[in-house]
């Protein structure tokens, strides 16, 4: 079995913004199939969570677009296990265009929970090595992913009560839409002249349906931030940090 796992897309309409490009939620769409694509290969997907009483729960994405793929274009994706560490375990990824181009680069981070109880799993080395795991890293010599630390202050509040249009197979909030969430909230300018290349995503109490959670938003140099918290501002549900 190949340690890598690799799929063409195809970029469609509700994948692209402004110029026809490829969108940040667009990219993370395409991430999360072949995510799920590979863990179903090995056995370890959503069609087999009643059969295995394990499901895996994203925490962090790390992202960095290099160029964007258009309309009507093909990606190739590459995908890839690296080594777990006891109760999480990293995923990278490269995305290719039809020129054999690196257009985009990400890794995340995952941890193995119960499907019934939710609660947190210790990862086998059974289990990993049906992955084939390597030690490549897409951000190599860097940080790969920071914790990122809710800010002190911030300049803009929003309310935002939790639809059933907003809620996945699990329950509870989707990973991508807490990204919908975010650009809502981005002043005007910032939301226009800006397309955040570079981007990360922390997720830390999910979201469920009727919940009101607070949106809050500041610029600390050249990052925004967007923290999610519950409506009574004692935890927090996810932190996203765009970079300029």
């Amino acid at each position: 079995m190949m340690a890598s796992f690799e799929h063409d897309f195809e970029i469609g309409f509700r994948d692209v913004g402004k110029s026809n490009e490829l969108t940040n939620k667009g990219l993370i769409g395409f991430l999360e199939d072949i995510a799920g694509m590979h863990s179903n290969e090995v056995g370890y997907g959503l069609n087999h969570i009643e059969e295995t009483g394990l499901t895996w729960v994203l925490l962090n994405w790390k992202i960095r677009i290099l160029k964007r793929p258009l309309y009507g274009e093909k990606i190739h994706i590459k995908t890839w296990a690296r080594n777990s560490m006891k109760f999480y375990t990293f995923r990278d990824f490269e995305v290719y265009n039809t020129k054999n181009e690196l257009v985009a680069i990400a890794t995340t981070k995952w941890v193995l929970m119960d499907a019934k109880t939710m609660s947190l799993m210790k990862i086998s080395e059974e289990l990993i090595s049906k992955y084939c795991p390597e030690s490549k890293m897409v951000f190599e010599g860097e940080t790969e992913i920071n914790k990122l630390e809710a800010p002190n202050e911030y300049s803009i509040v929003m309310p935002y009560t939790i639809q059933r249009k907003d809620i996945d197979i699990n329950g509870h909030v989707h990973n991508t839409y807490y990204l919908d969430f975010a650009y809502e909230i981005l002043p005007d300018d910032v939301y226009e002249n800006f397309n955040f290349g570079n981007f990360e995503i922390m997720y830390k109490k999910e979201t469920k349906l009727g919940e009101t959670i607070k949106c809050f938003y500041t610029k600390i140099d050249t990052s925004h931030y967007v923290v999610m918290k519950t409506e009574d501002e004692k935890s927090i549900h996810c932190i996203v940090k765009f970079d300029e």
